[in-house]
């Protein structure tokens, strides 16, 4: 569900880049102060995780459209909203600026769409209210699934009321959302799932985790179990099982075939377009999760390609580094004044 800069008009965008400045901002302010210092370094491997987790898509029967995790729920229940909302912030620029995955432009419509919907609104009125205060199997499935669903759907309307708001004619409203929204749902089912699964595990190794995301825990029990975890299944995915990806278009592009006959639309000739294209072709060193000399992989599935596990391991790395270093600064930052 990343967009592409053709989806907006550059009035959309700069409002959204604001917003999204403005809750990172926010984000940020109250990191410093409520997140355990221990959980930190949970920031860039989670971060790393969701990046190798995004590169699969998965097929959805019967529809010839494929999907692939979102991860904000995942983050927001490990992390709390606000490191969450981070965390997806670092995903989502890394994989604009170093892959060309999404616009530059849209860049802060992927943000909020991906990170505002999980991250403060369907942890805080879905996920906690149905798990409650003594969680239990039953509840955390339900709360993992329940707000995953929400949050990618409220995710997929807000990509169709963007793409209204820019005056995107080839895109009308009543068609455009009534192939988002099922298409979204299908997807959202099996990003429940998968988030049900994660929760369980760390409920099942570290359940201090989920009662305390995001706030300064007086657990003693080291998180490197769960660090060590999380980091292979990063490194397996990245670099084998992205190889096994759907070659379908994903939901956004099937559902932009279905209205307009194209998976992509052609990027309008504003100067604001065309800058952010040179700037985005100069910094993506590995476009479409590949090298810039490969020419595809082909109908091959498998796709076993050097290129997928290099962009793989090397984008989990930097974001492994940048997630972890933000939360490091952040946290010095708040001691230092609160010494001063």
């Amino acid at each position: 569900m990343h967009m592409a800069d053709a989806l907006i008009s550059p009035a959309v965008g700069g409002t959204m880049w604001a917003a999204t400045a403005t809750l990172i901002g926010y984000a940020a302010k109250k990191v410093q102060h409520t997140l355990d210092d221990r959980k930190v370094p949970l920031m860039g491997v989670l971060g790393a995780f969701i990046f190798a987790a995004q590169m699969i898509n998965f097929t959805i029967p019967g529809t010839g459209s494929s999907g692939h995790l979102g991860g904000g729920m995942i983050l927001a229940i490990l992390l709390g909203p606000y490191a969450g909302f981070l965390t997806m912030a670092s995903v989502l620029t890394i994989q604009a600026l170093f892959f060309a995955d999404g616009g530059l432009l849209a860049l802060g419509c992927n943000i909020m769409n991906l990170g505002l919907f999980p991250c403060f609104l369907a942890y805080p009125f879905i996920y906690k209210p149905l798990v409650g205060q003594t969680p239990t199997r039953g509840r955390l499935i339900a709360g993992s699934v329940f707000a995953a669903i929400i949050s990618l759907q409220l995710g997929a309307f807000s990509v169709v009321l963007e793409t209204m708001l820019s005056g995107i004619s080839e895109l009308p409203f009543r068609t455009f959302v009534l192939l988002m929204q099922p298409i979204h749902l299908a997807i959202g089912v099996v990003e429940g799932i998968a988030t049900a699964a994660v929760v369980l595990f760390i409920w099942q190794a570290r359940p201090e985790l989920l009662e305390h995301a995001g706030s300064v825990s007086q657990s003693s029990r080291s998180l490197k179990p769960v660090l060590i975890g999380l980091g292979l299944a990063a490194v397996l995915t990245a670099g084998a099982l992205s190889w096994f990806a759907s070659a379908n278009p994903d939901g956004l592009e099937w559902a932009m075939f279905h209205t307009t006959g194209k998976e992509e639309l052609e990027t309008p000739g504003h100067s604001v377009y065309s800058s952010l294209s040179t700037l985005q072709e100069k910094t993506a060193i590995l476009p479409g999760y590949n090298f810039k000399s490969a020419a595809g992989a082909g109908d091959a599935w498998p796709a076993v390609d050097a290129g997928t596990s290099a962009a793989g391991l090397i984008g989990g790395m930097c974001i492994l580094l940048v997630a972890t270093g933000i939360g490091f600064a952040l946290k010095k930052s708040g001691r230092t004044k609160t010494l001063s």
